[in-house]
């Protein structure tokens, strides 16, 4: 009898774990992205030199208007750089009213003739890209093991999403600068640049180990590991 109840136990203990997941998953259906906000307002206090998930609120008594507000995005960017393109990204950080909004916004401008926002993931947020000058070819691949790619070429008007966490570009094809803005469901989205981790890594990463990954040699891999890695 004590071996049957001590199944029981264990079947209604997991049931009970079972009902609480589900629970929580309808209750709060966002818990994956940025967590909702419990209050009107949550003015990031950006001046604090402590780090928690997310940021710590402003008094709201000293909230201004000037918190919910960044003037300049209309004015273009230099992409005089190697990969021809500026990526000016407006987080909680330059506009503390974002925290907890789960929201942020992107500015890209991309170089004529080959302007490139190199492949790239964001491991916090979805993207809409919204180009509104230029012509580009956008795509994002999907994850193991199919590696699929979804590629359109965009005109200004166009719009096209990227998912979530998955590696995605923007190519400028066009004879002149093109400029679009992106908008991402997380106040901090984060950026991981593929190229750029992997190769400009510090301290760097066993060049056998990519050598192999890659499939090249380790003179290429040596080599690439001593370019200057710039993020967008």
């Amino acid at each position: 009898m004590e071996g049957v109840a001590h199944l029981l136990l264990q079947a209604y203990t997991l049931l009970a774990a079972t009902l609480l997941i589900t629970t929580a998953n309808f209750s709060h259906p966002t818990a994956a992205y940025d967590p909702n906000p419990l209050q009107d307002l949550c003015v990031a206090g950006i001046w604090l030199a402590v780090y928690v998930n997310g940021k710590f609120c402003k008094d709201p008594r000293k909230v201004s208007p000037n918190d919910f507000f960044y003037t300049g995005l209309n004015v273009p960017r230099r992409t005089s750089n190697r990969l021809g393109v500026n990526v000016t990204l407006l987080t909680a950080d330059s506009i503390p009213g974002l925290n907890t909004m789960g929201l942020s916004l992107g500015r890209v401008d991309l170089a004529a003739n080959g302007g490139l926002n190199p492949p790239h993931h964001h491991p916090r947020a979805s993207e809409i890209f919204y180009l509104i000058k230029g012509t580009l070819y956008v795509g994002f691949i999907t994850a193991n093991p199919t590696h699929r790619l979804f590629a359109k070429i965009l005109t200004a008007g166009d719009v096209f999403v990227f998912p979530l966490g998955l590696i995605h570009f923007q190519w400028n094809i066009g004879s002149r600068q093109a400029v679009g803005f992106a908008i991402l469901n997380s106040q901090n989205p984060g950026v991981v640049t593929t190229a750029n981790t992997l190769f400009g890594a510090v301290p760097a990463v066993l060049s056998d180990v990519l050598a192999k990954a890659f499939q090249l040699d380790v003179a290429t891999v040596e080599y690439l590991q001593q370019l200057p890695w710039q993020n967008p």
